[in-house]
């Protein structure tokens, strides 16, 4: 493979001095102003609840019982199995991994003075998920993915023999960043876990639930009616979210589990709050009038990112179908696409496309310590740019891929 060619093609390349930014799973200014009327759907006199409380006053922890039926009725569960929390799920599975390390889950022995805390973390998967665990010293084991979600011979042998494993990380539909949606046996192999450690969980983050490009929303088993009929009605914390629906920086988001536990987390509220934004969930619950309504929104940023998503497709095939040792995900949902390079390869292909001015999320940063075992794994964010600045991008991108695998 004569590398000439791409090595030219990369010094024109870099002559442009570009400067775009491919990197994180941003929703771009068209999709943000689909939500524009939720900045003026409140009226001046319009601050009441459905019960008739004052919406800019202290009081209701976990959240507006119409703002819970809309999460409920996406999520398939009822308004008690809900906990409405601020824009970021992240935030929320965060302050639960802090509960569960200083206090225990329920108020058991805290993991911290447990021993050395381990997760295990399906990659490739999503970089913050990892960098929670990063934060708390928590020991990250990779589990490989599959076709139809992890590999769950290896996640059962090791979570019925260590009791220190205490969770695993999960996106079971359209995941960070394959795009893969758990099978109906993966979900159910999940739900008849037999944890060594009583307190394991498992964080399954829904945030691409209703994030379909096309078709109808996926529908996979309930995580959490399925726990419960396995008799581990309190292991699954569901978690999803409303910051690419409406606004990222103001969108609203709900942690769903037991009854049980959504008590024991407002529980642990009257700690942390007098009281949530509800004047933002009120202008949600106003803006979008229940589930239907959100999903005919999801329509429309559909519509917006299927042609990214297209035009991905039809550039990869057009200039790497032929490179031994490319694959690449065609998810039908989601914010993401998943690139495998030949082997050793991604490193080099990073820092390529960051010289020619277009900036991807570090090579390995899908997999526990950013350390992709075979240097290959690379995430493309298509959301943000325009299809134009998109094309420049993925012309740069096939370039340096063809410019590393010549090198090798």
């Amino acid at each position: 493979m004569n590398k000439a060619p791409y090595a030219a093609r990369h010094e024109e390349l870099k002559a442009r001095k570009l400067n775009l930014n491919m990197m994180r799973g941003i929703p771009s200014k068209a999709q943000l102003e689909l939500s524009r009327g939720l900045l003026t759907c409140l009226g001046d006199d319009d601050y009441l609840s459905e019960a008739g409380a004052d919406c800019r006053n202290y009081g209701i922890l976990d959240g507006l019982p119409e703002m819970k039926r809309i999460f409920a009725d996406i999520l398939d569960l009822t308004p008690g199995e809900i906990v409405v929390g601020g824009n970021s799920s992240l935030a929320l599975m965060f302050d639960n991994v802090a509960s569960n390390m200083s206090r225990g889950v329920r108020e058991d022995l805290p993991w911290a003075a447990q021993g050395h805390v381990k997760f295990l973390c399906p990659s490739p998967g999503y970089d913050r998920h990892f960098t929670v665990c990063d934060y708390f010293h928590i020991e990250m084991i990779p589990i490989e993915m599959t076709d139809t979600g992890p590999d769950m011979d290896e996640v059962e042998r090791l979570v019925s023999s260590d009791p220190l494993i205490k969770g695993i990380w999960c996106v079971p539909v359209f995941s960070n960043p394959t795009g893969i949606i758990y099978s109906d046996e993966t979900v159910r192999r999940f739900a008849n876990l037999k944890p060594a450690a009583h307190d394991f969980r498992i964080y399954w983050d829904n945030a691409y639930v209703i994030h379909q490009l096309t078709g109808e929303k996926r529908q996979i088993p309930n995580i959490v009616r399925e726990c419960a009929k396995a008799g581990n009605p309190h292991m699954p914390m569901v978690f999803t979210s409303f910051s690419k629906v409406s606004f990222p920086g103001a969108a609203v988001t709900c942690i769903a589990s037991s009854a049980e536990n959504c008590e024991y987390i407002k529980k642990r509220l009257t700690a942390q709050t007098i009281g949530p934004d509800k004047l933002r969930q009120l202008m949600h619950v106003r803006f979008f009038g229940g589930a239907e309504g959100v999903y005919k929104h999801m329509q429309k940023h559909a519509d917006i990112l299927r042609p990214k998503f297209e035009l991905i497709e039809e550039t990869l095939r057009r200039e790497l179908s032929g490179l031994d040792g490319c694959s690449w995900t065609t998810p039908e949902g989601g914010y993401f696409v998943s690139f495998d390079t030949p082997d050793g390869c991604a490193k080099r292909v990073a820092a390529l496309c960051s010289e020619a001015g277009v900036a991807f999320t570090p090579a390995g940063a899908t997999f526990p310590g950013g350390n992709d075992p075979r240097d290959r794994n690379i995430r493309i964010a298509p959301t943000f740019p325009p299809l134009e600045e998109l094309k420049v991008a993925l012309d740069v991108f096939c370039n340096a891929v063809l410019l590393a695998a010549a090198e090798r």
